[in-house]
């Protein structure tokens, strides 16, 4: 995993963006088509600001996410349907957008994404870390073994104070303890990883994914042995590795 440090939360997005719209690019030469994961939440605002204006062909690109809250409606201003909807979909017009649904049949959702991932092998993958160090919903510990490509997960008590602190929901009580994440060995299986992490309320967990263990207690530490991950902090975030 290699790092990229800037002095602020607008020049990390524009740098991710820039990175990833080069490996776009390059799976577009290479193959004619392109296969990506687009991550959602508040610290991938400024990476996606960038990543639209990015000279890409995306009619020649599928688009995945990472997760989905379960019994949220895509209009609630959570909904990560409506987020990259909004922010990116409606903008680029992706060739397709396979989309998570958590308001039907959790597992023939589940079911339905599994098969169509497979299908699609991910060229690059855009990601973000939590300031419980999870990675998509994968909240410590955890599962590093699954095999399925998404999976029904809870959320822990940090996560869910995090979504009420992002302004996402009015109470705690308001924010879903379930939904539908993308597992962690899908995640791996992408061919590269963007991971952009802005701000000082990320810098603990960023801290240990970067100096700690491998382990499940910090999700986003696997990010160190995959053989084409690219972690992007500001100053912010970054301030514990510069003690």
């Amino acid at each position: 995993m290699k790092i990229n440090i800037s002095e602020n939360k607008i020049t990390l997005g524009r740098r991710a963006a820039q990175t990833g719209a080069d490996l776009i690019r390059d799976a577009l030469r290479l193959n004619g088509k392109a296969n990506i994961i687009v991550a959602t939440g508040a610290s991938q605002f400024e990476m996606l600001k960038a990543l639209i204006e990015e000279d890409v062909d995306w009619s020649l690109v599928t688009c995945f996410h990472l997760d989905e809250y379960i019994g949220l409606p895509e209009s609630h201003p959570a909904s990560f349907r409506k987020y990259l909807k909004e922010r990116f979909a409606q903008i680029v017009n992706p060739s397709v957008f396979h989309y998570v649904n958590g308001e039907g049949d959790v597992a023939q959702e589940c079911q339905r994404l599994n098969n169509l991932i497979q299908q699609h092998p991910i060229d690059v993958a855009f990601v973000g870390i939590g300031e419980n160090a999870h990675l998509a919903f994968n909240d410590p510990p955890a599962d590093f073994d699954t095999t399925d490509a998404y999976l029904e997960v809870s959320l822990d008590e940090e996560c869910r104070k995090q979504q009420l602190g992002e302004g996402w929901f009015a109470t705690i009580h308001d924010v879903p303890t379930k939904a539908i994440s993308m597992s962690i060995n899908q995640i791996m299986k992408s061919k590269n990883i963007i991971c952009s992490v802005p701000d000082s309320r990320k810098s603990t967990a960023v801290e240990k994914v970067v100096n700690g263990d491998i382990t499940p207690q910090v999700p986003a530490s696997i990010l160190k042995s995959h053989p084409s991950a690219i972690l992007f902090l500001d100053k912010n975030s970054s301030k514990l590795l510069q003690q």
